[in-house]
């Protein structure tokens, strides 16, 4: 299109490059002129991000879930500008359809905690609480705008302080009271940041706004007294992911535990039952010990939240396996125990 990004290369017959991705072709002329010389594009770039991770074989879904992770993190370390909201839009896109195409292995994404070095714990937190809402908001039957929004408010709740979080997640003396302040105006903050880049959609901003707003109007900003319901859905995503990531004054908490801690938190609330039932007891991910004396990793949900499908990494002797064992838990010999 003339005037627009170009969202593929351009060659020569001979594979010369003529413009890049992204250059613009500003008038009808130029495009006549490039018509006439016979340009061409490589087919697999007129494929969107989408149909790549549909057609992918399933081998391939963990490479494709770091790559667009990496592309996600960089666009919101990269901060609120202008053009911030399309970038978020194109960095979302594969990610939503991983999400899709395997919700199991999106789930993994949230329990892992290799790549979540403290230094990193911003990004990675606010992709981790995403990708939460966005199943929640599924299970609960949300419409499509809505779970498209509250996708994008858990990815940019804390815009405005990603570098104060990791930081935090590795401090490991008292927060001070110039970070308590960042703390307690980051929602503002971070509204102004997506107003600045362009971002005009209320319902995204007010959710960013007072995701850290409870039911009973505790929490920051103290003059709201009923968050909306995306609001709402940020803050369980946001506290129960923080319950998974481990800190420098603490270590990760077990999912089972941390499903525990959020009905005690919440009783009774459809979100937060809602978001149990959408991990389970042992979602994919964590690590659990089998009657057998295996130690296993949860691969797939099972038939029941406390029957998942595993995959075994030790013997019962605790010697690692080259190649791990599937196991169903189900089944009274493979049963989990802790």
């Amino acid at each position: 299109a003339v005037g627009q990004p170009l969202p593929f290369n351009i060659r020569n017959a001979d594979q010369t490059l003529l413009l890049a991705r992204g250059q613009v072709v500003d008038t009808f002329d130029q495009m006549e002129a490039l018509f006439t010389r016979g340009a061409l594009v490589d087919i697999a770039e007129l494929r969107s991000p989408r149909d790549t991770v549909k057609d992918a074989a399933p081998q391939m879904l963990p490479k494709l879930w770091d790559q667009c992770m990496d592309r996600v993190a960089q666009t919101l370390r990269n901060g609120a500008h202008e053009g911030f909201g399309q970038a978020l839009e194109e960095a979302a896109a594969p990610v939503q359809a991983l999400i899709e195409r395997d919700t199991d292995l999106a789930i993994f994404q949230v329990m892992r905690q290799d790549g979540n070095r403290h230094t990193q714990y911003g990004v990675t937190h606010s992709m981790h609480a995403a990708i939460t809402a966005y199943l929640v908001a599924q299970r609960l039957g949300w419409d499509e705008a809505s779970v498209q929004k509250v996708f994008k408010a858990a990815l940019t709740m804390n815009l405005s302080m990603l570098e104060l979080q990791g930081q935090l997640a590795q401090q490991s003396t008292p927060v001070t009271a110039e970070q308590r302040a960042q703390i307690h105006s980051h929602p503002q903050r971070s509204v102004q940041m997506l107003q600045l880049s362009g971002v005009t959609d209320s319902e995204w901003l007010e959710a960013v706004a007072h995701h850290h707003v409870a039911a009973d109007g505790s929490g920051y900003p103290a003059d709201v007294s009923e968050p909306s319901d995306l609001a709402a859905l940020v803050r369980r995503a946001d506290i129960y992911t923080a319950k998974l990531s481990p800190r420098s004054g603490r270590s990760a908490m077990a999912a089972d535990r941390a499903g525990r801690a959020m009905f005690m938190i919440d009783p009774g609330n459809s979100m937060t039952a809602a978001l149990v039932k959408e991990f389970g007891v042992y979602p994919p991910g964590c690590f659990v010990k089998l009657v057998s004396g295996e130690t296993a990793v949860v691969i797939k949900r099972g038939p029941s939240v406390i029957t998942p499908l595993v995959a075994a990494l030790t013997t019962p002797s605790g010697t690692v396996l080259v190649d791990p064992l599937p196991r169903d838990t189900s089944q009274r010999e493979h049963g989990i125990v802790d």
